[in-house]
């Protein structure tokens, strides 16, 4: 089960897919993040739901919002990647300690050694407003996404 609604989301540190440190708790008090866990770069799922991402990225890149992907994969991989793919926003390595964040939002699958899809809507406060979880191979539907985003209170 991921961390739930009204839980304080764990702030960390990781490196994007240009080997620049990136820290949650930096977007704090400016915009809210919505924090996108998927298990593996170059993978059928994961390619959909953040091509999703990338082509409606007004809804999830704002003045207000920020989207922040993670999953266990290297920089290397990452940068491979939103090359590939025209991915401009963050593509966060958990690689190591391997899924530590992962784990700290209890989306980190042991058995498969990657996260499970989880996704987080954490408010300005640091307050983790939206939780799902997803396996590997089912895709999420942005529109719960889009529901919760439109619950967040605007500047």
């Amino acid at each position: 089960m991921p961390l739930p609604v009204g839980a304080v989301a764990p702030d960390f540190t990781l490196k994007d897919q240009n080997n620049q440190e990136v820290r949650l708790g930096g977007f704090t008090d400016r915009k809210a993040i919505l924090l996108v866990f998927y298990p593996l770069t170059f993978t059928g799922t994961c390619k959909g739901e953040l091509t999703g991402i990338r082509d409606n990225i007004d809804r999830y890149a704002t003045d207000d919002l920020q989207v922040l992907t993670v999953s266990v994969d290297s920089v290397y991989s990452h940068k491979v990647w939103s090359l590939q793919e025209g991915f401009d926003f963050p593509l966060l390595a958990d690689f190591w300690p391997h899924g530590e964040v992962a784990r700290r939002y209890q989306v980190f699958n042991d058995t498969a050694g990657f996260a499970n899809r989880g996704t987080f809507l954490i408010d300005r406060a640091g307050v983790i407003r939206f939780a799902e979880e997803a396996g590997p191979g089912v895709a999420r539907d942005r529109a719960a996404w889009d529901a919760a985003i439109a619950t967040l209170p605007l500047r």
